[in-house]
């Protein structure tokens, strides 16, 4: 394996109850940790999103209220997963603009105490689309030569990026072979301070607005001349992680 681990790997995959991070819950989970030492475990994971599941996000994943009525609710299985992450790099397909923010949702919905920004984050999707643009379908079919079958179950996706994350390595010689490299590689040239890419950060590493009326201008700035704007923060749909930052910023403002 040419990727060079200096802590274990989680290659993950959620199934949800629909695309909204700030909103929708968590169904499924299943997570394929590969160590350093060329071990691996994985693991799926059935969750009670305490909401009905939407026939249309059914239709995508086969999961549907009945399925998951007597599963445990996130909270009961979020130490599990923070033993799991603590550890470790996280791996995803299109992870960094979906599954991570959502996941980080969660988990700051149960309370857990676990900071997602501090983990590489790898993004299998970002180097397939800077190199042969196409759905993870498409990419396992490029990479591995196979054809994806149960396409969009969490453990068929999990395995398929897996694998793709590895065929990628050996297809691209000048891509980076450590976690940390693929990580600057797969983030993209603008660093968000948040995962929702709410907050950007300025060239001297300030956190700056990156929507609305303050856009580019400096949140600490803006709360200290408008503290109003803060609350008017607090009462949208934004993500709990993206609020969690301006309250930071405003109480040391």
């Amino acid at each position: 394996m040419r990727l060079k681990l200096e802590r274990p790997l989680v290659f993950f995959d959620l199934e949800t109850t629909g695309l909204n991070i700030a909103s929708d819950r968590i169904v499924e989970i299943s997570y394929y940790k590969v160590f350093p030492n060329g071990n691996a475990e994985g693991k799926t994971l059935r969750i009670n999103p305490e909401m009905h599941i939407p026939e249309e996000a059914s239709a995508v994943h086969g999961i549907y209220d009945e399925d998951v009525k007597d599963c445990p609710v996130f909270k009961e299985v979020a130490d599990e997963i923070v033993s799991l992450l603590r550890d470790s790099d996280l791996a995803g397909y299109n992870s960094n603009h979906f599954d991570i923010p959502l996941l980080a949702e969660e988990l700051l919905r149960a309370g857990a105490t676990i900071d997602l920004k501090r983990k590489h984050m790898v993004d299998a999707f970002t180097i397939f689309t800077r190199n042969e643009p196409r759905n993870l379908t498409a990419a396992y079919k490029f990479y591995c030569g196979k054809n994806l079958e149960d396409a969009h179950s969490a453990q068929a996706d999990t395995m398929a990026t897996y694998e793709v994350l590895m065929a990628q390595l050996e297809h691209y010689p000048d891509l980076p072979d450590t976690v940390a490299g693929l990580a600057d590689y797969t983030k993209g040239q603008t660093q968000a301070a948040d995962f929702a890419g709410r907050i950007a950060y300025d060239q001297q590493g300030v956190e700056v607005f990156n929507f609305g009326k303050y856009k580019g201008m400096r949140v600490t700035d803006v709360f200290r001349r408008d503290p109003s704007y803060y609350a008017w923060l607090m009462g949208t749909d934004f993500p709990r992680y993206t609020k969690q930052i301006f309250t930071r910023i405003y109480s040391t403002r």
